[in-house]
C-alpha cells in the first residue's frame, strides 16, 4: 500500500495494456478496469505480474453505475490512486444518411465521454481532499479536425479536449492535475483495421514511455508522437476550403457491419 497506484480503464487491449506493463515495470499497483476480466488476468500472470499487485475490475464504460462502482471499489481495496487513467474508448465509422448509425454515435459519446467522466467522478472528491492526483484523459489527433466518414469518433475527441480542460479548471486549486494525452496512430486492434494510411504510426510500447513520462511531468495536454502534435497545428490553421480538397476521395473509417 505504500506503492503508487494507478487505475486505468479499457485496460484488456492496446495502449490500456501498455500502460497497465509500462507501469509496472516501474514498480507502481495497478488497478485495471475491463469488460473482459478473466482476459487482463490471464494476461497479468502471463506478464509474471504478482497478484498481490494487481487489482481487476469489471465495467462497461457505457454503464454509469458500474463505472463508477469500479472506482469506489478501488478506492476501498486499494486506496485512493495517485493516477487515474480514462483510456477505455471505441472507434467506428458512421455515415448520418444511415439511421442505424445514430445508434454508433450514441454508443461512441457514450463510451468516450460519458465513460470518461464516470471514470473520474469517484475520485475528483477524495483527490480534492487530499489535495493531490492526477486525473489523464486519452483524447486524440482526430479530435482537432472532423473527418469524412468519422463524425462519431472526431467529434467525442474534440469533447475530451474541451471536457479534460474544464476539469483541469476546476482541480487545479485543489491540488490536482488534469493531463489530456492525444495520440496519433498507434498499432493497436482500433486502428490495424484502418484503410488509409498512417503517418508516423508508432508501437503501443512507445506510446506508454512517453506518455508515462509526460503524465508524471504533470504536463496539461502532449501529442504523441510530437509529429503528430505539428501535423493538428497545421490542420487547425488550414482554410476550410483547402482542408476540404485535401481530404476529398480519403477512404473512410470502416462501419460496424464492415
Amino acid at each position: 500500500m505504500t506503492r503508487p497506484l494507478v487505475f486505468i480503464t479499457g485496460a484488456s487491449s492496446g495502449i490500456g495494456q501498455a500502460l497497465a506493463l509500462r507501469y509496472h515495470r516501474a514498480g507502481w499497483r495497478l488497478a485495471l478496469v475491463a469488460r473482459r476480466v478473466d482476459a487482463v488476468q490471464q494476461w497479468a500472470a502471463a506478464q509474471g505480474i504478482p497478484s498481490a499487485d494487481v487489482l481487476v475490475l469489471a465495467a462497461d464504460m457505457r454503464d454509469v453505475a458500474a463505472t463508477t462502482a469500479a472506482g469506489r471499489a478501488c478506492i476501498a481495496q486499494a486506496g485512493l490512486p495517485d493516477v487515474v487513467i480514462a483510456n477505455a474508448g471505441i472507434s467506428v465509422g458512421m455515415d448520418t444518411d444511415d439511421p442505424a448509425d445514430l445508434e454508433v454515435m450514441r454508443a461512441t459519446f457514450e463510451t468516450n465521454n460519458l465513460g470518461m467522466a464516470a471514470t473520474f467522478q469517484p475520485f475528483v472528491g477524495p483527490m480534492c481532499d487530499a489535495r493531490r492526483g492526477t486525473l489523464v484523459g486519452i483524447a486524440s489527433v482526430a479530435g482537432i479536425r472532423g473527418l469524412p466518414g468519422h463524425g462519431a469518433y472526431c467529434a467525442s475527441k474534440a469533447a475530451v479536449f474541451a471536457y479534460c480542460e474544464s476539469l483541469r479548471g476546476e482541480c487545479r486549486p485543489h491540488g490536482v492535475k488534469v493531463v489530456t494525452i492525444a495520440p496519433g496512430y498507434i498499432d493497436t486492434p482500433l486502428t490495424q483495421r484502418n484503410r488509409y494510411r498512417m503517418p508516423f504510426l508508432m508501437a503501443p510500447e512507445a506510446f506508454a514511455d512517453r506518455a508515462f513520462a509526460h503524465i508524471a511531468a504533470g504536463a496539461t495536454k502532449r501529442f504523441i508522437p510530437w509529429q503528430m502534435g505539428v501535423v493538428a497545428g497545421a490542420l487547425r490553421l488550414l482554410p476550410d476550403l483547402l482542408y476540404d480538397r485535401l481530404l476529398a476521395g480519403r477512404p473512410r473509417k470502416r462501419r460496424q457491419h464492415e
